[in-house]
């Protein structure tokens, strides 16, 4: 049974560790599916997940990608956003506080077109306050310094980029694509850098095309496939970077919007989960998903939910 307020009943031990990132429970928000602040405060407790990932924060304002940005398909959603955001100290200023105000545990979320920018926005976080637990390094996006080949596409980019981070003083996640031939690879070099933890998985590369006005769905034409489509995807990538870096942390993402799939994320190796398109469809999405992974566990007998994470994989 949940407490009262949807809250997990505390004789189930949902605690985790994300690399240091000691956190009340493992279910979290996804970037770009939560806002920039306390939007979904209105449906949910936000201090009662284990943290809330904001969108991903340029060092300047950016305005994104041309209109329609969003589409939906048979097993989910394509978007090409684009990475609007108002930058990172418009972010510290005007959002944040609000988001605060709710008690959530934050995770800023960075990224940028060059390793400068990259280092740029990490800068700007090293005063954020205490509550700004961690920065996910969102690695796909293009590098215009590189014929705009995309970072998490390269593991000398990867490594670049994440030691660039390095000034937020803050543990580093670093969001990886599953876009590559050899994701271990690409994980290496991100931790060999310096990240603290693993995002796995950011969204597929698709295109939608409309068959009456035979132009393609979305206004920069391609763009992120996410729902339950790439959840086997994002179970495959995190079972193969934590059976080839078993002391590795890992955060999957991609798809959740059971307690059943988070379950299924936590045996593959993560130790802990971001629901992301799921809000769409139910904005009480992620404070839903909690209470059912708690009532999981407890039909299932298991005490804590740190028991869970890796019991899948054939090393342990």
């Amino acid at each position: 049974m949940s407490g009262p307020g949807g809250r997990p009943d505390k004789s189930v031990d949902l605690s985790t560790s994300v690399g240091s990132v000691r956190l009340a429970n493992p279910v979290l928000t996804a970037s770009g599916t939560a806002g920039h602040g306390a939007e979904l405060a209105r449906y949910m407790d936000l201090s009662s997940l284990g943290a809330v990932v904001v969108k991903s924060l340029s060092a300047e304002p950016w305005g994104g990608n041309p209109a329609p940005r969003v589409t939906e398909v048979d097993a989910g959603m394509l978007n090409s956003v684009g990475l609007q955001n108002p930058g990172v100290e418009a972010w510290l200023a005007d959002e944040l506080p609000a988001l605060l105000a709710t008690g959530a545990r934050v995770v800023a979320s960075i990224w940028g077109f060059t390793i400068e920018a990259y280092e740029k926005a990490a800068d700007a976080l090293a005063g954020a306050p205490a509550e700004v637990v961690a920065v996910e390094v969102n690695l796909s996006c293009p590098n215009v310094e590189s014929r705009r080949a995309m970072f998490a596409h390269s593991a000398t980019l990867t490594a670049e980029a994440v030691a660039a981070t390095a000034g937020c003083g803050r543990p580093r996640w670093a969001k990886l694509s599953p876009n590559v031939t050899d994701l271990t690879e690409i994980a290496g070099a991100a931790l060999a850098a310096g990240a603290d933890a693993l995002t796995l998985v950011n969204t597929v590369m698709g295109m939608a095309i409309d068959v009456e006005t035979r132009r393609p769905r979305l206004g920069a034409g391609g763009g992120g496939l996410s729902g339950p489509a790439i959840r086997p995807v994002a179970v495959r990538a995190v079972y193969d970077v934590c059976t080839a870096f078993p002391d590795a942390a890992v955060v999957g993402v991609g798809g959740v919007a059971t307690g059943d799939h988070a379950v299924e994320l936590l045996l593959a190796g993560a130790s802990a989960v971001e629901v992301g398109t799921a809000t769409f469809a139910d904005p009480r999405a992620p404070a839903r998903i909690l209470g059912e992974l708690e009532r999981w566990c407890r039909r299932h007998g298991v005490a804590r939910v740190a028991d869970l994470v890796g019991s899948a994989r054939a090393d342990t």
